[in-house]
């Protein structure tokens, strides 16, 4: 492979990374139940009123970002090697 298409693979995977990223669905939490409510001024009520079913949204309790913090981690130290990787490649023998 030629030196001079190392940048045009790297443009690619990088402009292929950012249009799958495009699709990732946001997390925005909304009533699907009722869509022509008027959007009340919390996004989270207590309790449904009478009229309404019950909720549709999730009650988790606290966030849990064990699984967060060991994939960033991991992630993190993966691209520290490449980096490593790549320097060490690049010095003259």
């Amino acid at each position: 492979m030629s030196v001079a298409r190392r940048p045009l693979l790297t443009a690619t995977a990088a402009g292929t990374l950012l249009c799958a990223l495009w699709f990732v669905p946001s997390a925005n939490a909304t009533d699907e139940q009722h869509p022509s409510a008027a959007p009340t001024r919390s996004a989270y009520r207590a309790a449904p009123a009478p009229d309404e079913g019950p909720l549709a949204l999730a009650d988790t309790g606290g966030a849990h970002t064990s699984p967060y913090l060991v994939g960033g981690t991991l992630f993190l130290g993966l691209g520290a090697g490449f980096v490593m990787y790549s320097v060490r490649r690049s010095q003259p023998c």
